[in-house]
C-alpha cells in the first residue's frame, strides 16, 4: 500500500462509516473498482486502523453526551435506581441495542468473512440498504424524539445494526432507517444510530486489535498508515456533523440512489472483467 491509497481509503473510511452508504462496502469496492492489489495482510491490518480512528470521531463528537450517560448510569447504579434518570436510561438502552449484533456476528463470522471477499455480494446488499432507505422514508411517519425510545426501539434498531455486519449493508444507513420505521424523527434515529455504534465498534476493534497483534512485520507499514489513521478521523468527525445537521431537513432519498449507482457500477465492472 502506497501513502497516497492510504490516505484515499482514509477518506472513504471516514466519510462511509456514518453516511449511510456502507464504509465497509467501499473499502472492498474502491480498490477492486482501482485495480488496486492490496495484501489482504496490508487491507486487514488498515481497515482495523481507520476503524479505530472513526471509533475515535464519533467518541469526541459525542464526549459530553457520553460523560453525561456514564455518570448517570454509575449514579443510578450506586443508588439502586439504574432507570431513574433519561441518560442512564438511553445508557442501558445503547447497551441493549447492541445484543443482536454481537449474537449475530458470533454465529456467522465464517459466512461474512467470504462476504468481505465478494464485490459482487457487496454490490446485491448496497441495493439492499438503498432498499431500505427508501422504503423507511415511504413508510415511517417521522413523529417521535430521542427521548421517547424505548426498550423495543433498541432491541429493533440493533436487529438492523446486526444486519450490517456484511459488507454493503450500511450500518448507519440500516439502522437510521429501523429507527424511522419506529417512527422516529430522522436526527434523533442518526444520533440513537451513532451512540449504538460505539460499544460495538469498540469491541469490533479490540477482537481485531488481538488478531492484529499476532500478525508478524506489522510494524513495517504502520508508517504508510498513519496518514489514513488521521484523514479518517478527521473526515469521520465532519461526517458525523454534516449528516445531523442534513437530516434535520432532507431525506435519505439521495443516499438511496447513490447506493443504488455504486451498486450498479460494481456489476458493470465485475461482469466486464469475467
Amino acid at each position: 500500500m502506497t501513502i497516497l491509497q492510504s490516505i484515499l481509503l482514509g477518506l472513504v473510511q471516514g466519510l462511509t462509516e456514518f453516511l449511510p452508504i456502507s464504509s465497509s462496502g467501499h473499502l472492498v469496492i474502491v480498490p477492486y473498482l482501482l485495480g488496486w492489489d492490496i495484501p489482504p495482510q496490508t487491507a486487514f491490518v488498515f481497515d482495523v486502523l481507520v476503524q479505530v480512528a472513526t471509533l475515535l470521531a464519533v467518541i469526541v463528537y459525542f464526549w459530553e453526551d457520553l460523560v453525561g450517560i456514564a455518570r448517570a448510569m454509575a449514579t443510578g447504579l450506586w443508588r439502586r435506581q439504574p432507570f431513574a434518570h433519561q441518560e442512564a436510561r438511553t445508557g442501558w438502552l445503547i447497551l441493549l441495542a447492541c445484543v443482536p449484533a454481537g449474537l449475530f456476528g458470533v454465529t456467522i463470522k465464517d459466512i461474512v468473512e467470504r462476504a468481505f471477499a465478494s464485490p459482487l455480494a457487496t454490490a446485491f446488499f448496497l441495493f439492499g440498504t438503498a432498499l431500505l432507505m427508501f422504503i423507511a422514508e415511504k413508510l415511517g411517519r417521522r413523529k417521535r424524539e430521542f427521548e421517547e425510545i424505548t426498550w423495543i426501539d433498541a432491541l429493533w434498531i440493533g436487529f438492523f445494526q446486526a444486519l450490517a455486519i456484511f459488507p454493503g449493508l450500511s450500518r448507519s444507513g440500516t439502522t437510521i432507517s429501523g429507527g424511522m420505521l419506529r417512527n422516529l424523527k430522522r436526527p434523533p434515529a442518526a444520533r440513537f444510530s451513532f451512540l449504538m455504534s460505539i460499544p460495538i465498534m469498540l469491541a469490533a476493534g479490540m477482537l481485531a486489535g488481538l488478531d492484529l497483534l499476532q500478525m508478524p512485520d506489522v510494524g513495517s507499514e504502520l508508517l504508510v498508515f498513519i496518514p489514513g489513521f488521521i484523514t479518517a478521523a478527521i473526515t469521520g468527525y465532519l461526517s458525523i456533523r454534516w449528516l445531523l445537521g442534513y437530516l434535520s431537513h432532507r431525506p435519505l432519498y439521495v443516499f438511496s440512489i447513490y447506493c443504488t449507482v455504486m451498486a450498479v457500477l460494481t456489476l458493470l465492472v465485475y461482469f466486464v472483467r469475467l
